[in-house]
């Protein structure tokens, strides 16, 4: 996922297969779902995302999964 901070983005895909791809998808990280970008780890790691009114911290290896588009 290649996002910035304090910015809010809609998902255009979830890549992968098996069981992180799954997990990706059922906890929300559906096509054309809002998502917003709060924070990044400052040496990579983790990911924090709201989506569906919770935040969600990802490690960096499944944040890569989920492709992005700008909203709006």
């Amino acid at each position: 996922m290649d996002a910035k901070v304090n910015t809010v983005y809609k998902v255009s895909d979830v890549r992968g297969e098996g069981n992180a791809r799954r997990r990706l998808l059922d906890m929300g990280f559906t096509p054309e779902c809002s998502l917003y970008v709060a924070g990044i780890a400052p040496f990579g790691g983790t990911v924090l995302v709201g989506l569906r009114g919770f935040m969600v911290a990802l490690r960096e290896d499944a944040a890569s999964l989920i492709e992005i588009k700008a909203a709006g």
